[in-house]
Protein backbone atom coordinates (compact mmCIF):
# COMPACT_ATOMS: atom_id res chain seq x y z
CA UNK A 1 0.00 0.00 0.00
CA UNK A 2 1.22 3.42 -0.39
CA UNK A 3 0.38 6.24 2.23
CA UNK A 4 0.42 9.02 -0.72
CA UNK A 5 -3.22 9.32 -1.25
CA UNK A 6 -4.08 8.92 2.39
CA UNK A 7 -1.64 11.63 2.89
CA UNK A 8 -2.81 13.69 0.23
CA UNK A 9 -6.37 13.34 2.03
CA UNK A 10 -5.49 14.53 5.05
CA UNK A 11 -3.40 17.20 3.77
CA UNK A 12 -6.25 18.83 1.94
CA UNK A 13 -8.58 18.28 4.74
CA UNK A 14 -6.28 20.03 7.11
CA UNK A 15 -5.92 23.34 4.49
CA UNK A 16 -9.90 23.35 4.20
CA UNK A 17 -10.27 23.56 8.18
CA UNK A 18 -9.21 27.45 9.24
CA UNK A 19 -6.36 27.56 11.45
CA UNK A 20 -8.36 29.32 14.05
CA UNK A 21 -11.87 31.15 14.22
CA UNK A 22 -12.59 34.65 15.82
CA UNK A 23 -12.94 34.25 19.12
CA UNK A 24 -15.80 37.28 19.53
CA UNK A 25 -15.42 36.73 23.86
CA UNK A 26 -11.76 37.62 23.63
CA UNK A 27 -12.63 40.86 21.07
CA UNK A 28 -14.93 41.54 23.48
CA UNK A 29 -11.84 41.85 26.22
CA UNK A 30 -9.87 43.35 24.37
CA UNK A 31 -12.38 46.22 23.04
CA UNK A 32 -12.87 47.01 26.88
CA UNK A 33 -9.31 46.77 27.36
CA UNK A 34 -8.29 49.14 24.43
CA UNK A 35 -11.44 51.18 23.11
CA UNK A 36 -13.90 52.10 25.81
CA UNK A 37 -12.52 54.89 26.86
CA UNK A 38 -13.64 56.55 23.85
CA UNK A 39 -16.27 54.26 22.14
CA UNK A 40 -19.55 52.75 23.31
CA UNK A 41 -21.19 49.23 22.12
CA UNK A 42 -23.56 48.86 25.22
CA UNK A 43 -25.58 52.24 24.69
CA UNK A 44 -25.72 54.47 21.27
CA UNK A 45 -23.56 56.76 22.77
CA UNK A 46 -21.49 59.00 21.00
CA UNK A 47 -18.00 59.64 23.43
CA UNK A 48 -14.48 60.96 22.06
CA UNK A 49 -15.08 58.67 19.22
CA UNK A 50 -18.67 57.56 17.58
CA UNK A 51 -20.76 54.71 19.28
CA UNK A 52 -19.93 51.25 17.61
CA UNK A 53 -23.29 48.98 17.54
CA UNK A 54 -24.02 47.95 14.42
CA UNK A 55 -20.38 49.50 12.55
CA UNK A 56 -20.06 46.08 10.49
CA UNK A 57 -21.89 47.33 7.43
CA UNK A 58 -22.79 50.89 8.32
CA UNK A 59 -21.15 53.66 6.29
CA UNK A 60 -18.52 55.58 8.08
CA UNK A 61 -19.36 58.51 9.21
CA UNK A 62 -22.75 57.98 9.97
CA UNK A 63 -23.44 58.79 12.90
CA UNK A 64 -24.65 61.72 13.99
CA UNK A 65 -23.45 63.94 17.20
CA UNK A 66 -19.83 62.11 16.47
CA UNK A 67 -17.14 64.88 16.08
CA UNK A 68 -15.97 62.96 12.46
CA UNK A 69 -12.75 64.21 10.77
CA UNK A 70 -13.44 65.96 7.71
CA UNK A 71 -11.01 62.68 6.13
CA UNK A 72 -13.71 60.32 7.65
CA UNK A 73 -16.22 62.37 6.54
CA UNK A 74 -14.93 62.16 3.14
CA UNK A 75 -13.84 58.38 3.12
CA UNK A 76 -16.90 57.42 1.19
CA UNK A 77 -15.82 53.52 3.59
CA UNK A 78 -18.64 51.35 4.42
CA UNK A 79 -17.24 49.34 7.22
CA UNK A 80 -16.65 45.58 6.14
CA UNK A 81 -14.63 43.47 8.49
CA UNK A 82 -12.32 43.70 5.72
CA UNK A 83 -11.78 47.65 5.93
CA UNK A 84 -12.03 47.34 9.57
CA UNK A 85 -9.01 45.11 9.72
CA UNK A 86 -7.19 47.49 7.60
CA UNK A 87 -8.10 50.39 9.98
CA UNK A 88 -7.38 48.92 12.92
CA UNK A 89 -4.03 47.54 11.77
CA UNK A 90 -3.21 51.73 10.70
CA UNK A 91 -5.79 54.30 11.20
CA UNK A 92 -3.65 57.08 9.65
CA UNK A 93 -2.94 54.97 6.70
CA UNK A 94 -6.63 53.43 6.09
CA UNK A 95 -7.96 57.18 6.74
CA UNK A 96 -4.97 59.74 5.90
CA UNK A 97 -6.23 62.14 8.35
CA UNK A 98 -8.77 59.93 10.69
CA UNK A 99 -8.04 61.40 14.31
CA UNK A 100 -7.82 57.75 15.40
CA UNK A 101 -4.43 56.85 16.57
CA UNK A 102 -4.56 53.77 18.06
CA UNK A 103 -3.63 50.67 16.15
CA UNK A 104 -4.01 47.17 16.43
CA UNK A 105 -0.95 45.53 15.26
CA UNK A 106 -1.71 42.11 16.18
CA UNK A 107 -4.00 40.38 13.26
CA UNK A 108 -5.62 37.54 15.56
CA UNK A 109 -6.65 40.09 18.27
CA UNK A 110 -8.01 42.24 15.04
CA UNK A 111 -10.21 39.12 13.95
CA UNK A 112 -11.31 39.07 17.48
CA UNK A 113 -11.89 42.76 17.75
CA UNK A 114 -14.00 42.71 14.41
CA UNK A 115 -15.82 39.55 15.25
CA UNK A 116 -16.75 41.00 18.51
CA UNK A 117 -18.24 43.91 16.65
CA UNK A 118 -20.20 42.11 14.44
CA UNK A 119 -22.05 41.13 17.57
CA UNK A 120 -23.40 44.41 18.51
CA UNK A 121 -26.52 45.36 17.44
CA UNK A 122 -27.75 49.22 15.76
CA UNK A 123 -29.63 51.15 17.86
Amino acid sequence: MRPFPILATLTTLLAATPASAADADHGRTLFQRQCASCHQVAQPRNGVGPYLQGVVGRPAASVGGANYSPAMRQSGITWTAEDLNEFLANPAVKVRGSRMTNRVPNATDRDDLIAFLATTQAP
